[in-house]
């Protein structure tokens, strides 16, 4: 990919915006963004103060050169030379529809789309577009800048090509395309959260559970097994050496006990919200957003660093990307040395 066609559009700056602002930029791309609120500069000011600070601490190597960073008056303006274009707007489908027909329009030929959008379906968005080949759903996880893991949904009627290019512009800035073969609703990781979304609710809503304990079942316990094993391996070692098939005869029989309750979720009244705010004001109320975001970063660093040493999981990961930043190191400072005096 060429120095001079690194550059990226990003529509809309909010916080998943503001993520991938930082993910293209201290790769070295030059992002253009539109995003019609006032604020939009400020927010992406703070997500960028936290992701100098803690993005180049994941490798042994020095990230490329930021790139310019520059704000748009309109979509045309940010999308007409950009190889790269991530729609980040509400979760609105006629916002959404309205952004796609003049990013479209605007757009070179050969622009990739994304959509950070985490509900909808592919064939959902691309209705509006003439070329729905070159659309994607690239939904990310915050903070963009940190978690790796992006969701491809190219949906049915896609180009393969098109999608080795998109994968190859993602793993770029090192990130983990991961393609999702089917459409669906909430792709597959938010169809995961919004189980377990489901049952903390109940839980808190009949009194069982408070904000701080669901939470603290997760970080202390099995979140940490989660976060480099997963679902299905960390269920694999539970069930010793027999493996997999162990564990489902063992632990299979509980699927029909009366544990959880996936199939309803308690009405959102204005009682429970409350409750739930108060709890969780409870729990984290004396940090500022901005003092839980840096924690946050800092505790994924070391999470992630230390699964380099043992090149799992995400460790592999950025393993692999500490290989391609040395490369491009020493690429340029060969470039260096190769010119003249002045």
């Amino acid at each position: 990919m060429s120095e001079q066609k690194k550059v990226a559009a990003i529509i809309g700056g909010g916080v998943i915006g503001g993520g991938w602002v930082a993910r293209f930029l201290l790769h070295g791309w030059r992002v253009q963004v539109f995003d019609q609120d006032s604020s939009a500069e400020n927010k992406i000011s703070a997500v960028l103060n936290n992701a100098r600070e803690s993005l180049p601490k994941l490798f042994a190597d020095a990230l490329p050169a930021e790139g310019e960073l520059v704000y748009t008056d309109s979509i045309a303006s940010a999308v007409s030379d950009a190889i790269w274009i991530q729609e980040s707007v509400p979760e609105r489908l006629d916002i959404k529809h309205a952004v796609f027909k003049e990013i479209e329009a605007a757009a070179a030929t050969d622009a990739i789309i994304g959509s950070s959008t985490s509900g909808f379906m592919p064939s959902e968005l691309k209705t509006v577009l003439k070329s729905p080949h070159r659309m994607f759903v690239a939904h990310p996880f915050n903070p963009v800048y940190l978690l790796p893991l992006v969701e491809l949904v190219p949906g049915d009627d896609f180009n393969p090509e098109e999608l080795a290019r998109a994968r190859k512009v993602l793993e770029s800035i090192g990130m983990k395309p991961l393609h999702v073969r089917a459409e669906m609703p909430a792709h597959i990781a938010d169809r995961f959260l919004e189980a377990v979304w489901r049952e903390a609710l109940w839980m808190i809503k009949e009194g069982s559970a408070t904000t701080e304990e669901i939470d603290d079942s997760i970080r202390y316990g099995f979140g940490l097994r989660w976060a480099q094993m997963g679902l299905f391996e960390t269920y694999r070692i539970a069930g010793g050496e027999a493996g997999m098939k162990h564990f489902i005869a063992q632990f299979g029989p509980c699927l029909s006990w009366p544990w959880t309750k996936l199939m309803d979720v308690p009405e959102l009244t204005d009682e429970l919200v409350d409750k739930i705010a108060d709890q969780s004001d409870q729990q984290s109320g004396e940090y500022s957003i901005r003092e839980l975001e840096r924690i946050r970063d800092n505790n994924l660093v070391d999470m992630m660093v230390a699964q380099k040493r043992r090149n799992w999981g995400a460790g592999e990961l950025l393993n692999q990307h500490d290989a391609r930043l040395a490369a491009l190191q020493k690429a340029t400072n060969n470039n260096d040395k190769s010119e003249p005096a002045s």
